[in-house]
């Protein structure tokens, strides 16, 4: 599964530690989902839609 995590945090120029603060895991986690080496939790794919302001559907994209 690929996403635009990396694409958007920079959009609104946040850093990765500031993305992992808000979502409560380490910059590692944030770092291994962008490098798609860790597919987060719903929970935390949710709460990382809503803070770059974007559909988790759009957020996540499913390899074809």
């Amino acid at each position: 599964m690929k996403n635009r995590i990396k694409e958007l945090r920079k959009q609104l120029g946040l850093r990765q530690e500031d993305l992992a603060e808000r979502t409560n895991v380490t910059r590692q986690t944030i770092n291994a989902i962008e490098n798609n080496k860790y597919n987060p939790t719903l929970e935390l794919a949710m709460r990382l839609a809503k803070l770059l302001h974007t559909p988790v559907e759009e957020l996540f994209l499913l390899d074809e």
